[in-house]
């Protein structure tokens, strides 16, 4: 126990960036959480694709495991480059904080909850979905800003160059989660796309203020 101990303060130590992510999130799940209260939808976002697009519950998968994508890259990143580590931290929690501001200013909801139509265990974590997160506070999706922050880092990294099946199995996971919040009928096609556009133009301060080296 005091050897696992000693090297998690040996880590901590040797990378004190971490302390960037372990604060933000404090301050990231209070604020969603708060907003999850206190506002209510003035702006309900739709457009004519969402009607088109059918219910799957496979969705949910890719949604999910976007909880595990998240600390994952970030701590792989922190791990191997820290320049990459910083970049993503900035793209991500730039966005995340612009929709946070956002669903205050002009908090946004839906109405694309369509009854589950099957039974079965996936269709089950969807509806626990649905009690947890309730159709508020939408537009960006921060699902969709930090899964593209996480595709641009990996598309530019150094540490895929020559590894493309490592890079293209990654950025169909990114696709897939992306995808996934509009089948299980969490964010509308705007939803996705706002999210989108808010990484690709926090890209180019991120990779200004730590510019990539050949």
């Amino acid at each position: 126990m005091n050897k696992t101990k000693g090297g998690l303060a040996a880590f901590v130590r040797q990378r004190p960036e971490i302390w960037i992510s372990v604060a933000y999130f404090v301050v990231y799940l209070i604020g969603f959480f708060t907003l999850e209260r206190v506002t209510e939808p003035r702006f309900i976002i739709h457009c004519r694709l969402d009607d088109l697009i059918p219910f799957c519950e496979w969705g949910i998968v890719p949604y999910v495991c976007w909880y595990l994508l998240v600390p994952g890259m970030l701590l792989f990143y922190l791990c191997r480059d820290k320049a990459d580590y910083l970049r993503l931290c900035f793209i991500m929690y730039v966005g995340m904080t612009i929709c946070l501001a956002l669903y205050y200013l002009l908090p946004t909801g839906l109405e694309l909850r369509h009854p589950i139509p099957r039974d079965n265990l996936l269709c089950l974590a969807v509806a626990l979905l649905r009690r947890i997160d309730t159709p508020t506070n939408v537009c960006p999706s921060i699902h969709v800003s930090s899964t593209v922050g996480i595709a641009i880092v990996a598309l530019r990294s150094r540490l895929f160059a020559g590894r493309r099946m490592v890079r293209a199995s990654l950025l169909v996971f990114c696709l897939l989660v992306c995808v996934g919040t509009l089948v299980i009928q969490q964010h509308s096609v705007w939803d996705v796309l706002a999210g989108a556009a808010l990484s690709l133009a926090l890209m180019i301060p991120a990779y200004r203020i730590w510019p990539q080296h050949k």
